[in-house]
């Protein structure tokens, strides 16, 4: 192994072993991907230059991340916290020796509630300033909650608890987060990274887009490497560019009470909303140095600077500002010596630049005796707005036996407060509608992630071999979040205390190591070849078998779905005013209001498949699936808030699901193979691991109603999945057959109902215009019965939301607009499909198959009434060992 490669060898898996001990590599998976350990406990991190990439592979991983519920003291939490499902896919190959190509997908869905600011919690009853509603009868947390009023404070501008009638009683007030829910929201990445490799040397080019609903972010980044001092010493340099968008839509709730006269040059009005744009750019910088000390012993060091200007603030964060004008001392009569304040609530003001400094280093020790190794790591961060964090970490990589890898690790981090963050503000002045403001500080912000506090996480990575190429991984790691936990003291209240855990489980296919005979089978790529032309298109699932006992295949599966257009009623359009008379029944407090202009649906979808014998092959197809559906008003209505909260034109028109699905288990059982013909039973159970009690965020009521049934991340029951496939092959041409159905098993799941029944046919034909190169055309008929039951009812929500006085035997949930009826759901679809699958047939990624296919529709014949179908797209990779 040359020095170069011992040093990256060396960063991947902790330890430099000697070549009679070498063990197989383990894999350590990062923490969770896209904004969560970063936005929640490193402001600003700057990562050092990656080093590049040692072998071909491909991985996925999922990873979940859920908070714990904040503490309110008195004030009755009812809403759920933050989590995040994540779903990341890398892969790498060389497309020659030289050249070196990487891409990185990512996908986040966030849900729950968050604090947006903080205030004092010092009033009761009538006097309560944070609300649900304007009357105050509660102090808690809503989706907007009614952040405006009065507080009486004392003489010496402290902030007084009164009882239910004003009086005041004495207590020491508390600080207390207020939270705001907001319903599901999808944030998805892609970037890649292409680079060439000298023998002492390499650079590497790379960019990549984040889209979100409210924001987006473009990047670029160039790296160079090299290697010196007879290869022991490794010198990486990195530069990056970011520029980002904000559009964030202000809540109509908020716009009552929120005051944001800073920023009035940068909101636009939009449909019956106000936007608040902003634009961001970031520059970054970062050189690092790797030196070998010995052969068991490994030192990294790195500084980066990032210089970040434009609109820094976060759009949905607000500071609570209490005006305590002296002169209204007395003006209370059941409180003479009180001064009464005025609550308003600001969006954050944060400087429009920022500069930033990371310094880290980490020492890696292999311990021979136990063929362990500790990492050791240190980072300090330092910016321009008085954050100074220290980040500690010891990592310890055990192997264990031959293919077991076990990784505890603890991490330590504390940092100081930004110079502008405040709990809240009293000023002691009165407020100016005019000029609210005058003689504030210019710059304030309530957002506890610039606050003082520390955390402390403990956990474990545990990976195995399950062969030379093939490795799997699931890590757990606990945090606790807490102002007592800051390095030198002086941190934040324990009203701000919180705890949280992130979990992440990872499939890796080393592609190299299948290429150099690590599969389980020396003929895979053989058999892989002659499966290639018994593939189905690949919209087809389950279209064929693995032929050898103890044959693996790994695969991955990505579905996109789109409707768009018209709505239909049967075969025909619909107009708006046919719409509004008959898609939501009568019974309800109001007809249908709103109707789907389009929606869009991403499946990924893992195919883990084994034969134990040669007529028996077991499969395991784990998904996760993200939706989106745009909205609009129907015409002749005009938009009214407290109607419309939940769809409402502007507000909400564009709503996000994503997450888990559900989990599908399958056998497939060998029923005939002869030469040229092959058939094939596959019985399957889809266990109900999806989501389908989503709901939308709560506005002028306690809590939201459900999204709507197509949204929802699965079925909620078990269903059997039985199918037959027919599949046949002579010379250039290959065609088959396949009918197969979904039954629920259950008459309704967990939220009050069971998705329809389905049943579809198939057949194609494939033309091989070469042994690795084939094009299909194939029909599809798909029969989809209607929803049975209903939602069940939501505690407090009111009955323009969820309806109580229907019909019996109603098949409605919301009057909103058709996709809330059960009864516009199903019907008897037409389509026909364009395919090519593609085999690789040499060179280091043989093997591997691909394939892409494009569905059109031909016909809807729609239950109730319907968006349109424009198409669905379906991409298969696979790789047999």
């Amino acid at each position: 192994m040359a020095v170069t490669d011992r040093v990256r060898y060396f960063l991947k898996n902790g330890f430099l072993p000697s070549p009679s001990k070498r063990k197989p590599a383990p894999t350590v998976s990062p923490s969770l991907q896209a904004l969560t350990v970063a936005a929640l406990a490193l402001p600003g991190l700057i990562l050092p230059a990656a080093h590049a990439a040692e072998e071909d592979e491909v991985n996925f991983q999922y990873s979940h991340y859920q908070e714990g519920k904040r503490k309110l003291y008195n004030v009755k939490n009812t809403r759920n916290p933050i989590e995040v499902e994540s779903v990341v896919g890398k892969a790498r190959i060389s497309l020659t020796d030289r050249i070196k190509f990487a891409f990185n997908y990512i996908q986040d869905t966030w849900s729950g509630a968050t604090p947006i600011t903080t205030s004092p919690l010092a009033a009761n009853g009538n006097r309560a300033i944070l609300a649900d509603t304007p009357s105050g009868k509660t102090i808690t947390t809503g989706a907007s909650p009614y952040i405006y009023g009065q507080m009486l404070l004392n003489k010496k501008f402290v902030p007084i608890v009164v009882d239910p009638q004003g009086k005041a009683i004495g207590r020491t007030f508390l600080p207390v987060h207020v939270l705001s829910m907001a319903s599901p929201e999808t944030r998805k990445q892609g970037d890649f990274t292409l680079g060439y490799e000298w023998d002492e040397a390499a650079v590497n080019i790379g960019g990549g887009i984040s889209i979100e609903n409210d924001y987006e972010s473009r990047f670029g980044n160039i790296n160079g490497r090299w290697d010196f001092n007879q290869k022991l010493t490794t010198l990486n340099l990195g530069l990056s560019y970011t520029n980002s968008d904000t559009a964030a839509r202000i809540d109509h709730d908020a716009e009552i009470y929120l005051v944001k006269d800073a920023y009035d040059q940068q909101i636009e009005k939009s449909g019956n909303i106000n936007v608040l744009r902003g634009n961001r750019q970031d520059w970054g910088t970062s050189l690092g140095l790797t030196q070998v000390l010995n052969k068991t012993a490994l030192v990294e060091t790195s500084i980066g600077y990032t210089r970040s200007t434009g609109y820094m603030e976060n759009p949905y964060k607000a500071t609570t500002i209490v005006f305590a004008d002296p002169k209204t001392l007395g003006t209370d009569f059941s409180n003479p010596n009180a001064i009464v304040g005025q609550v308003r609530a600001f969006l954050e003001q944060r400087p429009d630049e920022r500069n930033q400094v990371s310094v880290g280093g980490r020492y890696i020790q292999h311990i021979g005796l136990l063929d362990a190794a500790l990492h050791l790591d240190y980072r300090f961060f330092h910016d321009d707005w008085g954050i100074n964090a220290h980040t500690f970490e010891a990592d310890w990589v055990q192997p264990i036996a031959s293919t077991w890898t076990v990784t505890p690790k603890v991490r330590y981090y504390s940092q100081d407060a930004a110079d502008f963050y405040y709990p809240y503000i009293i000023a002691k002045q009165a407020y100016s509608s005019t000029n609210p403001n005058k003689n504030l500080p210019a710059n304030f912000s309530s957002d506890q992630r610039l606050s003082a506090f520390g955390a402390l996480s403990g956990g474990v990575a545990i990976s195995k071999k399950l062969s030379k190429a093939v490795s799997i991984e699931a890590g757990f790691e606990y945090y606790t979040h807490a102002g007592s936990l800051k390095m030198d003291g002086g941190g934040e209240g324990r009203y701000s205390d919180f705890n949280y855990y992130q979990a992440n489980a990872s499939l890796n296919v080393n592609l190299a190591a299948l290429n150099s005979g690590g599969g389980s089978s020396g003929h895979a790529h053989d058999h892989h070849g002659h499966h290639s032309g018994s593939h189905g298109p690949a919209g087809v699932m389950f279209g064929h078998m693995l032929n050898k006992t103890n044959e693996v295949m790994v695969g991955y599966r990505y579905m996109y779905n789109r409707q768009a257009g018209d709505m239909l009623h049967g075969t025909h359009p619909a107009s708006d005013q046919a719409i509004r008379k008959n898609a939501c029944l009568t019974g309800y407090t109001k007809n249908c209001r709103v109707t789907p202009t389009e929606m869009d649906m991403h499946m990924h979808m893992l195919d883990i498949m084994y034969a134990p014998t040669d007529w028996l092959n077991l499969m395991l197809m784990p998904q996760f699936v993200d939706m989106e559906m745009n909205m609009r008003m129907l015409d002749g209505l005009t938009y009214n808030p407290f109607q419309d909260h939940v769809h409402s034109d502007g507000d909400h028109s564009a709503h996000a699901t994503g997450g888990v699905g559900d989990t599908g288990m399958y056998a497939l059982f060998k029923l005939f193979d002869k030469e040229g013909h092959h058939v094939h039973a596959t019985l399957g159970l889809s266990a109900p691991t999806g989501d389908v009690d989503i709901k939308l965020r709560p506005m002028h009521h306690k809590d939201g109603g459900y999204i709507h049934y197509g949204m929802q991340l699965g079925s909620g029951t078990w269903d059997f999945k039985p199918s037959v496939t027919y599949t046949g092959k002579l010379n250039q041409w290959s065609w088959g057959a396949q009918f197969n159905a979904t039954t629920r098993l259950q008459n309704k799941n967990g939220s009050g109902y069971a998705l329809g029944d389905i049943f579809q046919g198939t057949a194609w034909g494939s033309y091989h215009f070469t042994p690795w190169l084939s094009a299909s055309v194939r029909g599809v008929y798909t029969g989809q019965a209607d929803i049975d039951g209903k939602f069940k009812p939501v505690s407090g929500v009111s009955n323009n939301v969820l309806v109580k006085n229907v019909n019996p035997g109603s098949k409605a949930n919301y009057s909103t607009g058709p996709m809330d009826y059960t009864g516009s759901y199903g019907g008897r679809y037409w389509d026909i499909g364009f395919g090519l699958n593609f085999t690789v047939p040499s060179g280091d990624l043989q093997g591997n198959s691909l394939g892409v296919e494009w569905l059109q529709p031909v016909q809807d014949d729609v239950n109730g009434y319907q968006l349109d179908r424009e198409g669905a797209l379906s991409a298969t990779w696979s790789v047999m060992f």
